[in-house]
């Protein structure tokens, strides 16, 4: 029985096949956590959704903003990019049962091993937020999602603005702020105030901007908090980290880290991916 968490899969269901078959994985005996991003830039969209659906509870899956970009093309509320490989999804005959199983997934989920308590998140979480917090604002998002109000509040759904968390906030702003946050956050101030313009490594962040996971005072630091989204970061294996985007849609390689009988015992597998996008394009 083991627990692997993959990173952003982005549609390259050939790699995913690939990964298992590496892995080993059988769904009466393991299970997986799918960090987000599982659709769009990569060939094969639909076909990961339909091996996330088949393999039942033995996938738990979080939602990257791909995948809600996916519902709000659904829903008119988005037009799809020349970028965007939806249509597998889109123009399909099961194309409903794919999108009411995505509008179910969370935001952000817990692991918990040996009394050690994991995150996981697409991409941050906001230095404010402590790990309850976390999981609390991610399941007002999921109520969202599965509720009537899905389609209007897609519309809205999209802006950098509000740039940081208050507990004040109400309404589409609050919500806009926690989906930002967990599913696009990769450079934010000291403040907590959140940058969107860049995607460079963490080497390099713009003046007076950090990676959200090393803002000092950060409430999450000490809870090891499992995510992707930043590709140009690639593997990142600390004892309270652990990124897992290393860059498959870009011909790099799609991983799973095996997590054992503590949340410190980890092993790794990766398989190679062929590109299926170019920086720029």
């Amino acid at each position: 029985m083991a627990n692997y968490f993959i990173g952003d899969i982005q549609g390259c269901n050939a790699a995913l096949t690939r990964l298992l078959e590496h892995i080993d994985f059988s769904a009466s005996r393991d299970t997986l956590y799918l960090l987000g991003d599982l659709v769009n830039r990569g060939p094969d969209s639909a076909g990961v959704l339909r091996r996330a659906m088949e393999l039942g509870d033995s996938v738990r899956a979080l939602l990257g903003n791909h995948d809600l970009h996916l519902l709000a093309a659904a829903h008119g509320a988005r037009h799809p990019s020349r970028r965007d490989t939806l249509a597998s999804v889109l123009d399909a005959n099961d194309r409903d049962a794919m999108l009411e199983w995505v509008r179910h997934q969370p935001l952000a989920r817990s692991f918990s091993q040996n009394g050690e308590q994991m995150l996981m998140v697409h991409a941050g979480v906001l230095p404010q937020w402590s790990f309850d917090d976390t999981l609390a604002y991610a399941d007002e998002v999921r109520q969202l999602l599965q509720g009537p109000d899905l389609p209007a509040f897609l519309t809205q759904m999209y802006g950098n603005l509000p740039d940081r968390w208050s507990d004040d906030l109400r309404s589409t702003d609050r919500l806009r702020v926690i989906i930002n946050a967990l599913t696009r956050l990769r450079f934010c101030s000291s403040e907590g105030a959140m940058d969107f313009a860049s995607t460079e490594s963490a080497a390099t962040p713009p003046e007076g901007l950090m990676p959200w996971f090393d803002v000092p005072g950060r409430r999450t630091a000490d809870t090891l908090i499992a995510f992707g989204h930043w590709s140009t970061l690639g593997l990142v294996n600390r004892p309270h980290l652990l990124g897992l985007d290393t860059g498959c849609i870009w011909g790099g390689c799609l991983s799973a880290m095996r997590i054992g009988t503590t949340l410190a015992d980890r092993e790794l597998f990766d398989v190679e991916c062929e590109q299926a996008q170019k920086p720029g394009n």
